[in-house]
């Protein structure tokens, strides 16, 4: 039984004596230990309704939820304080039967149970397919893949989509980049365009390009000065004297850029169920039916030449996670659902801030074209995934990150993934201490009456709720804040305290207690794609 829950039910049925409409019932943890374990201005919100003075109405509630509170046998006695807020304690015994529940649930606890699963689409990455992923990628990675563990914990049904942007121009310009670099590899004395991408990977995909149909004798004469329009030039001459050649060089290109970035997200723990190519909506001509549909509702106008709209796949909700720099698209993918006659608050966009990467104090350049930008693999490669996958969701997805990179290395209290993964294995050396131990379950807990003891209590007992509310808020930085805590409370508590003492009864309840966290520490880490160590 959820003592929260329970408190919140109970105090409903009070509030009811004086309301039947329904009003939301705000359960809170007060800042003030002192003022209890849970708080509700229920009273206050009362009052403005029925014009009473709220600490008549907490007297009336309060009285009138005793008997009921006290049935339960987890609760002390309800108080009134201030102006009308009711607070409560939860009585020592009932708090610290969450450590039997961890236990006994394992890696299911903190898992919430529905009756209906919500069908959740997540698209996410989603990087053009001209180049390695960046550290931003990793970020926009990292984000997603905590997000959909979240929801899924949460009770969701999750489906994860990476959209391949295979059409269009940055794809033209990487097949030009290719088949240039592959003619200059033949030494063809070829330019090659300020707008081409120049990263080593180019040369290496045409390296393995090998098909002789593709050197061929061109005249590049006729140089615009324009970096734009000279570019566009040049891909024109180039379609025009490969023809079916041009189509090898941009597939081949492709297959290379999504092997490489298949290859780099498995390697960081990020896997989907679908990479949905955007040429794929061509060949169907979804997109012809799509504009005619829209210029039959009249959502469309012409202007320049060109179409331009005036400002989903059998899922309940679709969360899109964009670069923050894709804002101004938001109004406008709304307004065509709109458009279409769907439902536009079934779609969310969740947009992720760039990742800014500093090397002893100073920022890490980089740019994209030029090559001279920090891959995602290089980046795992420096500082592990674990500690990039962490140090991803600290922030707010929308937040800017300064990602301290001789931080995310140290072996410290102040690097965070080290601290929290160092709760875990610290649990793990006193078991390895100790032969066979398991918990029974009419093992007696009531030996733990320490502050220390029952704040981790009730640390462990916020984990589920925890949980729903970083998937409900799209927010899995609030799971690495709690890990951190927990991790804090433990570490305290360690220092303080001896586990494996003389007294067989206190030594059960405490090894009972050590490993609850160890669990909830390894629940939360694996939602966040971390690993929890054993030795460290």
């Amino acid at each position: 039984m959820d003592p929260k829950e329970k408190f919140r039910e109970i105090l409903r049925e009070g509030a009811l004596r004086f309301s039947a409409e329904e009003i939301p019932l705000s359960i809170e943890r007060p800042a003030n230990p002192e003022h209890g374990d849970y708080a509700s201005n229920i009273a206050l919100q009362l009052s403005k309704r029925l014009r009473r003075n709220p600490r008549q109405i907490a007297e009336e509630i309060a009285k009138a939820s005793a008997p009921a509170l006290a049935a339960t046998g987890l609760f002390e006695p309800l108080t009134v304080a201030g102006a009308g807020f009711l607070n409560i304690r939860v009585k020592p015994e009932a708090k610290l039967e969450v450590i039997r529940q961890a236990l006994e649930q394992g890696k299911d606890y903190g898992r919430a149970k529905t009756e209906k699963e919500e069908s959740i689409q997540i698209e996410f990455v989603s990087a053009n397919p001209t180049g390695p992923l960046h550290v931003g990628h990793g970020r926009g990675a990292a984000y997603g893949d905590s997000l959909a563990k979240l929801l899924e914990f949460a009770g969701a049904r999750v489906t994860r989509e990476f959209y391949v942007n295979d059409a269009g121009r940055q794809m033209d310009i990487l097949t030009l980049s290719v088949w240039l670099r592959y003619l200059q590899m033949r030494n063809m004395d070829v330019p090659f365009p300020e707008e081409g991408y120049r990263g080593d990977y180019v040369r290496d995909i045409a390296a393995r390009l090998d098909d002789e149909n593709l050197e061929r004798k061109v005249d590049f004469s006729g140089v615009l000065s324009d970096a734009d329009a000279e570019i566009d030039r040049l891909i024109d001459l180039a379609k025009r004297t490969l023809g079916d050649g041009w189509k090898r060089v941009h597939q081949f290109a492709l297959e290379a850029m999504l092997a490489d970035q298949r290859e780099d997200l498995a390697a960081f723990g990020v896997s989907f169920d679908r990479w949905f190519l955007e040429q794929a909506l061509h060949d169907q001509g979804l997109i012809d039916k799509a504009l005619k549909l829209l210029q039959a509702r009249g959502h469309l106008f012409e202007q320049g030449g060109a179409l331009w709209f005036r400002s989903e796949r059998g899922f309940e909700r679709v969360i899109d996670v964009w670069g923050a720099d894709h804002h101004g698209y938001v109004p406008r993918v709304k307004g065509a659902l709109e458009a279409f006659g769907l439902d536009p608050g079934k779609l969310e966009i969740a947009l992720v801030q760039f990742a800014v990467l500093y090397r002893n104090g100073e920022k890490v350049a980089m740019g994209k074209r030029s090559g001279e930008f920090v891959t995602l693999r290089e980046l795992r490669e420096e500082v592990g995934n674990d500690a990039a996958r962490f140090f991803y969701v600290l922030r707010k997805s929308d937040q800017h990150l300064d990602f301290d990179l001789d931080l995310a290395k140290s072996e410290s209290s102040d690097n965070p993934v080290y601290y929290v993964q160092y709760a875990h294995a610290r649990v793990c050396s006193v078991f390895a201490q100790i032969e066979g131990w398991d918990f029974p379950k009419n093992q007696s807990l009531e030996p733990l009456k320490s502050d220390r003891e029952l704040l981790l209590a009730q640390r462990l007992a916020e984990f589920p709720e925890l949980i729903l509310t970083a998937a409900r808020e799209r927010a899995p930085h609030s799971l690495a804040f709690y890990l951190r805590e927990l991790a804090a409370e433990f570490h305290s508590y360690y220092n303080a305290e001896r586990i494996l003492v003389d007294d067989e009864t206190l030594r059960a309840a405490r090894l009972a207690l050590s490993a609850a966290v160890r669990q909830t520490l390894a629940n939360g880490l694996s939602l966040l794609g971390v690993s929890a160590p054993e030795k460290m």
